[in-house]
């Protein structure tokens, strides 16, 4: 069986790092994304070209870094092309770029804000499907394509306060449930995986906006209780990224240690 192929947006720390070290463990060929730069709207850093750098760097032969930024439909077409010129096409796409804001009732949230969680959590989900998803299609019949977007447990439950960030989560799914059915009959699949609280930076954004001494707090809202590892999540979505997952699409995996029970 040839090497399989993903593209992973999100990539330099938290679930989009820990989806590119599962992906590579288990063999595959990976073009890890970010943008590796501070964004307006965004109240905490984002990750870091050392950072995508030294993943890159932990497997030399099977990942390619690109420093992108998923508002620009080009630079994942680049992105894309990478993938096929490096490594011969592509398998998976995974959307794992996001970013968290609000902290303040709907009417008091700003523009910048509002650009910020659309811009980065949904256009830049649907423009790696745009970008992707003709390379999913390259690949010959009998088909095993996988697009996979990380939405949260935020889509599924209103939260306090994140009535934004709830609005860019819903649309995340919403995005996958129509981009499934355009698949329909190609072999390609789209999913949605929504996590719980997790360890990674986007929590401890999370708990600023709370004013929470700390993170441990949400755990409470979750039956296994305690927080999720970015390495949990990415086993489901790496599975998802599977040929074995193709009985999967058009809907969500919740891998959110039972917060929307």
């Amino acid at each position: 069986m040839s090497v399989r192929v993903a593209v992973v947006t999100g990539a330099a720390r938290g679930i989009g790092a820990a989806v590119v070290r599962r992906l590579a463990r288990e063999g595959w060929r990976v073009v890890a994304v970010d943008v590796c730069a501070d964004l307006p709207g965004v109240g905490y850093p984002l990750g870091t070209r050392e950072q995508l750098a030294a993943l890159a760097a932990e497997w030399p032969d099977a990942v390619v870094d690109l420093v992108a930024d998923v508002r620009d439909t080009g630079a994942l077409a680049r992105a894309v092309a990478l993938a096929e010129r490096e490594f011969g096409g592509v398998d998976a796409a995974v959307a794992a770029a996001a970013v968290m804001a609000g902290g303040q009732p709907l009417w008091e949230t700003g523009d910048d804000d509002w650009e910020a969680l659309f811009g980065i959590g949904v256009r830049g989900v649907a423009n790696l499907a745009r970008a992707a998803v003709p390379a999913l299609l390259r690949r010959p019949r009998p088909r095993s394509g996988r697009f996979v977007a990380l939405a949260s447990a935020a889509a599924h439950r209103g939260l306090w306060h994140l009535a934004g960030y709830n609005a860019a989560k819903h649309a995340v799914v919403g995005l996958v449930r129509g981009l499934a059915c355009d698949l329909r009959g190609t072999g390609v699949t789209a999913t949605a995986v929504s996590p719980g609280s997790t360890r990674t930076a986007m929590l401890d954004a999370s708990a600023a906006l709370y004013d929470l001494p700390d993170v441990e707090d949400f755990s409470r809202h979750q039956l296994v209780d305690r927080l999720l590892l970015p390495e949990e999540v990415a086993a489901a979505v790496c599975w998802l990224c599977r040929a074995e997952s193709s009985a999967v699409t058009g809907t969500v995996v919740h891998a959110d240690g039972g917060f929307t029970v």
